[in-house]
């Protein structure tokens, strides 16, 4: 059943230590809100140099879940976007995962 997910991508500053909105997002889509936070994590990072800043992802779903997605996460296991979870992304996102 669809649900709105939420997403805010996060930068951590390191001088201050707290974490900084850098973008955020949300969708209507019956993708498992954890699998869209991946998404929108690999297109945020695709092509983009990381300068040794940390970066996060954290996904909320109607039903009061969270997730927090880390880049560690998207290695595991060859993780590669679904197709499917990728239509529920945003073009600019989206097309950075082609």
């Amino acid at each position: 059943m669809p649900s709105c997910v939420r997403w805010e991508i996060l930068m951590h500053e390191r001088f201050s230590g707290v974490w900084i909105c850098k973008g955020f997002g949300r969708t209507t889509t019956s993708a498992e809100p954890t699998e869209l936070g991946r998404a929108v994590l690999a297109a945020y990072l695709a092509g983009r140099s990381a300068r040794g800043e940390t970066f996060r992802v954290v996904v909320r779903a109607d039903n009061g879940s969270q997730s927090v997605i880390t880049p560690g996460q998207l290695a595991d296991f060859g993780w590669k976007a679904d197709p499917a979870v990728c239509q529920a992304l945003p073009a600019y996102l989206r097309n950075a995962l082609a």
